[in-house]
This record gives structure tokens, sequence and C-alpha cells, in this order.
């Protein structure tokens, strides 16, 4: 299988080109991105360059992606939190940074290759179709930087009932946001669909004709700081998307000016606050056991480096 390459036209100047692609390649660390440019990858306006060239506007930047399917995948230990398990299904805090499942340019360090560890006998049992090959009892994705809740089935009829619950919107999902400024109302409701921006293909965008797309939300804080590192306005707020869209929270706030804070792609440009990544948490998750036939609720607290950023803007 090949891969179509992937182009961006840069903008801005002046900053490093493994920093400029990273977060448009959303299921590739900055690390991999480094690597492909290393394996000439990567191109600037059709030539070989260093991760360290600093982009100008009017470049032209290309990803050749190489094919991964006939890539073994690799059992690693690497350490889970796990929130639930029985014999059928097991539900994970994934931290962020981790990606979901090996992609191109991320072939290992993923949420798959840990749980090939902990659960080997996801390896069998998957049905022959090479994408729940590839990805051995997932059912549904965070982003690479959204820490939270992820369920994960130990076999194939249970990942296909778990997915029909989703498709049916029998699953609750709730995230936890941090938003620049004072969103109002208070409680609303985003239907707007979404599609691939036509203009940058990594990207997602609210577009007519575009996917079927629903985000309830309610504020529960607002902090406005005039000086210091926790100067600006934000609104923290629990989303629950009602459809599994790309990107869907993000793009949503982002569509109504009032972006997810510190988010690369579609937030601000600049983030006063001290965060590595975009302030985005799935802490609860509640779906019906496929087997059980019980209703299974389970939430997760905010990692330390989202809790840090609260404390900070409570106490400024």
């Amino acid at each position: 299988m090949s891969h179509e390459p992937l182009e961006f036209r840069v903008q801005e100047s002046g900053v490093r080109l493994d920093k400029f692609l990273a977060p448009r390649l959303s299921d590739i660390s900055r690390s991999a991105v480094q690597r492909l440019v290393g394996e000439g990858q990567i191109t600037v306006n059709g030539e070989p360059v260093k991760a360290s060239y600093k982009v100008q506007p009017g470049d032209r930047v290309v990803v050749h992606l190489l094919p991964h399917e006939d890539a073994e995948l690799l059992a690693q230990e690497i350490p889970l939190d796990v929130v639930y398990e029985d014999e059928h299904l097991l539900v994970v805090n994934k931290p962020a940074g981790m990606v979901v499942h090996p992609a191109p340019g991320h072939p290992a360090g993923t949420l798959v290759n840990a749980l090939l560890a902990y659960a080997p006998e996801l390896a069998a049992g998957q049905d022959s179709r090479a994408e729940a090959e590839r990805r051995p009892g997932i059912v549904h994705r965070l982003d690479r930087d959204t820490s939270g809740l992820i369920v994960v089935a130990r076999s194939d009829k249970v990942r296909r009932a778990l997915q029909r619950q989703f498709k049916e919107r029998q699953v609750t999902k709730a995230y936890l946001a941090l938003l620049d400024g004072h969103l109002q109302p208070a409680w609303g409701r985003i239907e707007a669909p979404i599609g691939r921006d036509p203009h940058h293909r990594q990207r997602m965008a609210v577009l007519p004709g575009g996917r079927e797309a629903v985000t309830e939300y309610h504020v529960l804080e607002q902090f406005a700081h005039q000086v210091g590192p926790a100067a600006g306005r934000y609104s923290l707020v629990e989303a629950q998307p009602h459809t599994g869209r790309t990107h869907q929270i993000r793009v949503h706030f982002s569509s109504i000016d009032h972006p997810v804070v510190a988010d690369p792609v579609y937030g601000r440009r600049r983030c006063s606050l001290p965060l590595e990544r975009q302030f985005l948490h799935a802490r609860r998750l509640a779906f019906q056991h496929p087997v059980a036939r019980k209703r299974i609720d389970l939430e997760a607290p905010l990692p330390p480096d989202l809790e840090r950023v609260l404390t900070l803007l409570r106490t400024a």
C-alpha cells in the first residue's frame, strides 16, 4: 500500500522544521519527525534538509510516508494505567504523548504495543481485515496529546459490539477542556459539520457538506488575570461529543473563537500558561458491557500537568 505525499505551505518564519511539522502530523511525535528527516522522507522546496532547518514563508514542505503495514507489531513492556478490567475488555487511562496505534513514522511505543505485552491474547482472535489486525482491540481513538479513558476489547466480537454502541451514540464521553476566553452562554450545543480542510489535508475544519458533528458543553469555571504566567481569560468546560469526528472538540471550539488552550494546530499562536500540550482530557466514559449487560461508568482524574495549570489559575 502506498501513501500519498503530504504537502504543507509555510506561512510563519524562524520555526524549526521538526517543530513546524510535529503538530501537523497528529499521529507522529517530534522525535519520529526528526527520524523521517534523517531518512530523507521530508524535503523542503524539493531538497533534503536537517531537522534544525528554520522554515520560511512560502517554503514547500513535503512528507513522504513509507508503507508500514508489513512491519511486525511488537509487544513492548510499557506501563499502563488500567482503571477497569475483566475477561472481555479493559479501560486504560492513556497518558498524553502516547499514540494509540502504529502509524507511518511511529511504528512502536504506542498503546497497541503496550497492550500486546499486557494482554497477549489481543494478537489472536481478530478478524482478517488489515485495519483490525493493525489495531488489535482498539475500539475508538484519542489524539496523541489528549489524555484520558479509552476502552479496549479482548475479542473481535466485543470490539464490534462496542463500536456499534459508539456508532449508535449509546456511549457517554465527557472531556475537560480549558478554552481561551470567557465562553457564553454557560450551557450550549455546537452543531457544525466537520470535514477535511481542503487547504491543509492534515487538519479538519467546519465545512458545508462535512459530516454531522454535535458537541454539548457546560462551563465549570472561568478565570481572568491581568499579569503573570496566568495572564488571560479562560473557561474550564466539560464537553460531551455526541459524534466521533476527528479532532471534533478542538475544531468545534476553535470555530466559535474559543480554542482549546495550547492547541498547536487549532489554537492561538501564543500561550502564556506552562503547558506542553493542549488542555484536553477524556475524564469520563460510560457504556453498556456487551457481555455482562451492565452499565460501566468510569472517571479518570486530571493528570498532574493539567492540574498544575488549574492550581495556578485558581491562586494567581
